[in-house]
């Protein structure tokens, strides 16, 4: 064991949160293909299922850790062991959940539950590990934001919120770091095609609802190459960051409200 972890050390490793299933996964996947050495994290044990999966398939290492963001001292826990053993030049910060509610009906666990993973989980695991990353040569950040932070949606209310917080937090970070050998990115991905009921319900929101939809592994390819690159902004698809872009929210958030009501009855 003494002997995997003084080898290990000589690795330098991507580590993606969230990666047991969605884009967490693809990311992960593409990591391998390029040869790059991964520690996965999850909150179940569907993570080790996608570590087996790339040392058999692509033989190259890959390690995981059960992780729940949400819970401050499993995520200093996991934090500690990875900086204590590991070397760490791309810190993906993945994980996150979203959801479609009316905010009336919404109970407090399921609230607090997005601002934990998607604002707190995130802020506090890259404080954690920013010290790995700043003792490399060159390191980089890539969080993974959301159209929907480019405006305000009815039905999701908090989520689009928690997203407009990871967007504003990875540019600050970017400028605050910029004399270091880390960078920091933030993907702005649109509705993905993770799975067929996923696409299915994508598809009833109409024409406007799948003006985003992207492979997941396209997607997932873009990202990892532009994070690498040090983009600073990652647009996955262009004409309709263009379109949410030039129209206030006094057009848009009408008309996605519509269209995300209409997801709550196919449900």
């Amino acid at each position: 064991m003494n002997k995997q972890i003084s080898q290990d050390k000589f690795l330098r490793y991507a580590l993606v949160t969230g990666a047991s299933r969605g884009l967490g996964k693809a990311i992960a996947l593409e990591l391998a293909a390029r040869g790059i050495p991964t520690i996965l994290t999850g909150t179940n044990e569907h993570v080790k299922e996608v570590c087996e999966e790339i040392r058999t398939y692509y033989g190259t290492p890959s390690i995981c850790f059960k992780l729940d963001l949400t819970d401050v001292g499993n995520l200093k826990t996991v934090a500690d062991t990875i900086n204590a053993q590991y070397q760490v030049y791309l810190l993906v910060n993945n994980a996150g959940v979203g959801g479609t509610k009316d905010f009336v009906n919404a109970s407090d666990r399921y609230l607090a539950h997005i601002v934990d993973l998607n604002v707190r989980g995130t802020v506090l695991f890259t404080h954690q590990l920013l010290p790995n990353l700043l003792r490399q040569k060159r390191s980089h950040i890539l969080n993974i934001g959301s159209m929907a932070a480019l405006s305000p949606i009815g039905y999701k209310t908090v989520y689009p919120a928690s997203k407009s917080f990871v967007f504003a937090f990875s540019l600050a970070l970017r400028e605050e770091l910029k004399h270091t050998p880390v960078t920091v990115s933030v993907a702005s991905p649109g509705a993905m095609a993770t799975n067929p009921e996923v696409c299915t319900r994508i598809r009833k929101q109409g024409f406007l609802g799948q003006l985003t939809l992207k492979p997941i592994d396209t997607i997932a390819r873009k990202c990892v190459r532009q994070t690498l690159r040090g983009k600073r902004h990652i647009i996955v698809n262009p004409l309709s960051y263009f379109a949410s872009s030039i129209f206030p929210n006094c057009i848009k958030t009408p008309i996605l409200t519509n269209i995300v009501k209409k997801e709550i009855k196919y449900k």
